[in-house]
């Protein structure tokens, strides 16, 4: 029997409650006190006190759920994931959905962004060489290098954070070597075979992506009996095999997957259950600045104008823990966050 447990019943405060009642959520700012817990036969609501009765599968799903997430470490930085965390996203294609290429071409004003988004309070830039929206095409690996090296040895030199969102062995091996700090896939290490390879031997992070079809690019739509338990056990079964192959479970980021190979609606249940995710055990990673979902509820509003949708899409993951909000807007994200983490510790004192 296949069995989820979404943590669900959120108290804004332990204080006063009775000892066993609550329980928090990834060592986050977060506490529940009740699972839903879902088979392919039913769904039902179970509380954490409970949850010990519904055999080993829940039991190892609570332990992960429950267990403090350990700190990153990225060079001389540490980034502690007890609270949501931006990563600034910085492209330096000629062809991305969301800046129009602005940065193509200039590694120093791409790198300068970069240091403004972290100076802004972003704990990370993500960079990427490649477009990876639908029909983009796909770019030799020579020239993806040629792009975002130059922007990774100026960010690494300024002692920015530095994710490489690259599909390559090639382009990971080169940009880490040149002083990034993580590797983010969108094909979670299955597109390039010598990916997994690269990242075992380096040692770094990895941020891994559900899509449905990550060798020919990740956006087939199958249709999902449901898409959250569904995504859920395709990530978990990825993530057992990079840790057999000796990735650190620590050291792995996982990500939904946001509009990849997903419809609207699809994409509307993953949001509402992201919560479910931390059963995998690692932090959570939400990318969904600025995609289409928001313009699909809003008119068809272009890229340009998704900035209210995409703050309403990160504080909803703030909400369910998520530790990485992967966004375009880091002013005006941290902002928000600092709102919801003043709202956060006032509830958490009990007022």
């Amino acid at each position: 029997m296949s069995l989820h447990l979404r943590p669900v019943h959120f108290v804004d405060t332990p204080i006063g409650l009775p000892d066993g009642s609550v329980v928090r959520l990834a060592g986050g700012m977060q506490w529940f006190a009740a699972y839903e817990v879902s088979t392919a036969e039913s769904r039902r609501i179970v509380s954490v006190a409970d949850v010990a009765s519904l055999g080993e599968r829940a039991a190892a799903l609570h332990a992960r759920i429950t267990a403090p997430r350990p700190p990153l470490v990225l060079g001389a930085r540490t980034l502690r994931l007890d609270q949501p965390l931006v990563a600034g996203i910085l492209n330096v294609t000629p062809d991305s959905f969301s800046d129009g290429g602005r940065h193509a071409g200039d590694p120093a004003a791409a790198a300068a962004a970069g240091v403004d988004m972290a100076a802004a309070g972003a704990a990370l830039v993500d960079l990427g060489g490649e477009s990876t929206r639908p029909g983009a095409a796909q770019v030799w690996e020579g020239d993806e290098i040629a792009r975002v090296l130059p922007v990774v040895e100026r960010l690494a030199a300024s002692g920015t954070p530095v994710s490489i969102d690259t599909r390559k062995a090639g382009v990971m091996e080169a940009a880490l070597a040149a002083g990034a700090h993580i590797v983010n896939d969108v094909s979670a290490l299955l597109w390039d075979d010598r990916a997994l390879e690269v990242v075992v031997r380096a040692g770094c992070p990895v941020i891994l992506m559900h899509s449905p079809d990550p060798k020919a690019g990740g956006h087939g739509r199958p249709v999902y009996r449901n898409v959250a338990t569904e995504v859920f056990d395709w990530l978990e079964a990825r993530i057992d095999a990079i840790v057999a192959a000796g990735v650190p479970r620590e050291r792995i980021v996982a990500d939904p997957g946001i509009g990849f190979g997903k419809s609207l609606a699809d994409n509307l249940a993953l949001v509402n259950a992201l919560a479910l995710f931390h059963g995998l055990g690692c932090p959570i990673m939400l990318g969904a600045s600025r995609k289409r979902m928001i313009g699909a509820l809003d008119n068809a509003a272009p890229v340009e104008r998704r900035l209210g949708g995409s703050v309403a899409l990160a504080l909803k993951g703030a909400d369910a823990g998520v530790q990485f909000l992967r966004v375009h807007d880091v002013p005006e994200t941290v902002q928000a966050l600092k709102l919801w983490r003043g709202l956060r510790d006032r509830a958490l004192a009990g007022g």
